[in-house]
């Protein structure tokens, strides 16, 4: 369903998700892909995503968005390198957009956009920086059915989260 306008949205982030960092100690896998072209090319830590996250990404029944500081470069760099499409964008709003508030209450800088750019679909959100305080939030804002699903950044997204997203997808809205 990727690129499809029915169904519900997965906002995927890259950093943490689909590179993983942090792990003391541990050398990271290295995926041999051809690193497409421009910035791919020049950024070593894109060897880190496995190329199977298209397939895994590409079976899921969901509209997948690219929800990401890389923005329109994770187009350019990723989606070659693991088989997908040319995704949709979130874009984020400018610093003197956000609300300070926020920041203080702990509710995550990309959240309100989320939900806005929802529009009140069912979405799932996958980034290695959610907390209680986004779900609690989301849950009073969102009147559609949301996943807010955080991984593990040293690791990245496992087969637990792909079961996870899978499952909740499928469940009728």
């Amino acid at each position: 369903m990727t690129g499809s306008a029915r169904g519900p949205l997965l906002f995927l982030d890259v950093d943490g998700p689909l590179i993983p960092f942090g792990a003391t100690g541990q050398q990271y896998p290295i995926h041999a892909t051809d690193p497409g072209p421009g910035a791919a090319a020049a950024n070593p830590l894109l060897t880190r995503i496995d190329p199977e996250h298209g397939t895994r990404l590409k079976s899921l029944p969901c509209e997948i968005v690219w929800a990401t500081t890389w923005m329109a470069d994770a187009n350019e760099c990723i989606c070659p390198r693991i088989g997908l499409p040319e995704l949709a964008v979130v874009i984020w709003p400018g610093p003197s957009d956000l609300d300070d508030q926020d920041e203080r209450d702990g509710l995550h800088w990309k959240t309100r956009t989320l939900v806005d750019r929802a529009a009140g679909r069912p979405f799932a959100w996958v980034d290695d920086e959610v907390t209680d305080t986004d779900r609690a939030w989301v849950a009073v804002h969102h009147p559609g059915p949301a996943l807010l699903r955080r991984v593990d950044a040293r690791l990245g997204l496992t087969d637990d989260d792909y079961a996870a997203l899978d499952s909740w997808l499928r469940q009728p809205s």
